[in-house]
């Protein structure tokens, strides 16, 4: 979310289009999430449980494109959420 911020805002040259905060922030996100990930897995959650958990990001990211950035979710969307999760359901049953 915070590098689709960036991305609506036009920057003067192309170093400030990668070293804003937004950029920044977005990227210090992704790591933090693979740091706490990487704990998790290594303090004996299973990898399989870090992936259900992970694949929510399918929903939530959308939804919240939705309320923050009033992008719309047409049906191609909704239909391509609806087969992630369904697919998620039927690798870990």
């Amino acid at each position: 979310m915070l590098l689709k911020q960036s991305a609506r805002i036009h920057h003067l040259n192309w170093i400030r289009e990668y070293l804003n905060p937004w950029v920044i922030g977005g990227y210090a996100i992704m790591v933090i999430s693979l740091i706490v990930n990487l704990i998790a897995i290594h303090l004996g959650v299973l990898a399989q449980e870090v992936s259900i958990i992970e694949c929510i990001n399918y929903l939530l990211i959308p939804l919240a494109a939705w309320l923050i950035f009033r992008e719309p979710l047409n049906k191609r969307k909704m239909a391509a959420i609806v087969v992630i999760m369904a697919g998620v359901v039927v690798f870990f049953l």
